[in-house]
């Protein structure tokens, strides 16, 4: 029997992913508190609109969320007891800004006389935060809204009126808690805009799972205990929970791993800081704002691809796909390798399921079953030791180890009985919509555009730094040396990427040696995403630690 959670009490971007529940277009806003009382009007007026994860029915669905969050200093600027302060996660207090040199943020092999201005790329918000002039990141605020009429790439109003909400609550207040509009790279902008990226049919605006480099994105999100109904929690726990054995099948991670004050997989509670029932049904989040670089992407696939298709006798646009699909671990439509592991399957599995239906709506609608269904979760990696289907540097395996590092697992020959110990513990809930152009065409380096990222869980540490350090930047544990991910990996020392081959198949593994860093960070920060209750605390003054 799952685990009821208190959904009233939760704060509704935890429990979904609000781009794949029809709101394809967010505002995220970044404000600054100059005096603790003012702070805590703000946020008794805040809290009485925050979304909860509440499930919804048709009637009551909302046609904009919203959500909030906080910064330690942002706790501190509200008047936080001491005690309080002191009881949070080192990585919390220390922020993102100072975490760069585990995050691979910053060149570790340089000093910072070196280094200089190494996050000179940063947006202004970001690179003038934690940094004593007055301009400090303290609350973090989501607004997700609907469409406005299918079709159309245009938002609901109620958007813009809450948006207007927000900006007289600040004036109400005299401005001394106030929106810091210095988001983008000319740092000019109120608030970051992110959408969903559109495609047009027949003047048609219809919005997609993909993202600029034009891979579908946000599969395989975690499910834990309470997410769902128990209903829904059957479909949604095939491929995206923890597989115990062939007998248990999948079961939903523990609450605890991305809900504080609920028992973890190590049957713990979460530490937290005084009192419990301040941090009881909050948790932690990063908000990581990802440039991509598109144009750079593009010229290495297509350079590589000439080589491939010689080596392999196979077209370039073949190649190209192939590449892709070997760097990330799914084919560019989120086909996993481990179930379509050559082209052919790939194609086989299209054909089946639809997505190349003549009618592009059909194929579009097709598409979205597909990701949406257990076929697009339920594989692991312990018969592909070898990496012969899908690499084992690939992007996939090291967000998402699977059972991969099952400790029973051989170099050759399948272990049908591996599970995911290992890696139930390092699980993260991803959030966030690109930013930048809702299209795909005409996108350069220079060009503004990535994703908005948002990765919650109970432990920064445990779960978002220890993904980001070991299985991102590093790649000890994928036999891969320093070499690191193909597609979010920092490619200024090691630039290599070698895709297996299977001997029986006659052909030689490919390597890919002039990787360029495809994704840089443009700042961000470590929040603090309280209950209902605690934000009733903060708003009243009554967090008290004894």
């Amino acid at each position: 029997m799952t685990r009821e959670l208190n959904l009233d009490d939760i704060q509704g971007n935890v429990t979904r992913a609000y781009g794949r529940f029809s709101f394809p277009f967010a505002r995220y806003f970044f404000l600054n508190i100059a005096d603790a009382e003012a702070g805590r009007q703000f946020v008794d007026r805040v809290r009485r609109r925050v979304t909860t994860a509440t499930r919804w029915s048709p009637d009551d669905k909302p046609k904009v969320t919203l959500n909030i969050g906080f910064t330690f200093f942002g706790l501190y600027a509200l008047g936080l007891p001491t005690r309080t302060l002191q009881g949070m996660p080192e990585a919390f207090i220390d922020g993102m800004k100072a975490r760069a040199f585990i995050l691979g943020d910053r060149d570790n092999t340089k000093t910072e006389e070196e280094l200089g201005n190494w996050c000179g790329k940063w947006d202004p918000v970001w690179k003038d935060n934690r940094a004593s002039k007055g301009d400090d990141v303290h609350i973090w605020i989501s607004m997700n809204a609907q469409l406005s009429q299918l079709g159309t790439d245009i938002p609901v109003p109620e958007l813009e009126e809450q948006t207007e909400w927000l900006r007289q609550q600040c004036a109400d207040l005299g401005g001394r808690v106030r929106i810091l509009a210095k988001n983008g790279m000319a740092g000019d902008q109120e608030y970051q805009s992110a959408s969903a990226v559109f495609m047009d049919m027949n003047g048609m605006k219809i919005p997609t799972p993909r993202e600029h480099f034009g891979f579908a994105d946000g599969i395989g999100d975690p499910v834990f205990e309470g997410q769902y109904s128990p209903e829904e929690e059957k479909i949604a726990v095939v491929g995206r929970g923890k597989r115990m054995s062939p007998e248990a099948g999948w079961q939903p991670l523990a609450t605890g791993e991305f809900i504080l004050g609920h028992p973890d997989e190590s049957q713990e509670l979460p530490p937290t800081a005084m009192p419990p029932n301040f941090m009881h049904n909050g948790t932690f989040m990063v908000y990581r704002k990802l440039h991509e670089n598109v144009s750079s992407f593009a010229e290495v696939i297509a350079e590589e691809a000439k080589t491939f298709a010689a080596q392999r006798g196979v077209s370039e646009d073949e190649a190209a796909e192939t590449l892709k699909g070997k760097m990330i671990g799914r084919w560019s439509d989120g086909v996993p390798l481990a179930t379509a592991p050559t082209f052919e399957d790939w194609q086989a599995v299209r054909k089946a399921k639809g997505m190349d239906d003549p009618d592009p709506l059909k194929a579009l609608e097709a598409h979205r079953e597909y990701l949406k269904s257990a076929d697009a979760s339920n594989f692991g990696f312990a018969d592909d030791m070898g990496g012969f289907k899908c690499p084992n540097g690939a992007h996939l395996r090291r967000v998402n180890t699977r059972d991969y590092l099952d400790p029973l697992n051989a170099p050759s020959g399948a272990n049908p009985r591996a599970t995911t110990q290992l890696n139930k513990r390092r699980r993260i809930l991803r959030r966030g919509l690109p930013y930048g152009p809702d299209r795909l065409e005409g996108l350069t380096d220079d060009t503004e555009q990535g994703v908005a990222m948002m990765i919650i869980g109970a432990s920064i540490f445990r779960q978002f730094e220890f993904v980001q350090q070991q299985w991102i930047q590093y790649g000890l544990d994928f036999n891969q040396g320093n070499h690191t991910c193909p597609l979010l990996g920092n490619h200024e020392h090691h630039k290599r990427y070698t895709i297996p081959s299977d001997p029986k198949s006659g052909q030689p593994p490919y390597f890919m040696s002039n990787l360029k860093t495809f994704v840089e960070t443009r700042g961000g920060d470590y929040f603090f995403i309280p209950s209902m209750t605690a934000l009733h605390m903060i708003a009243y003054g009554i967090v008290d630690p004894t």
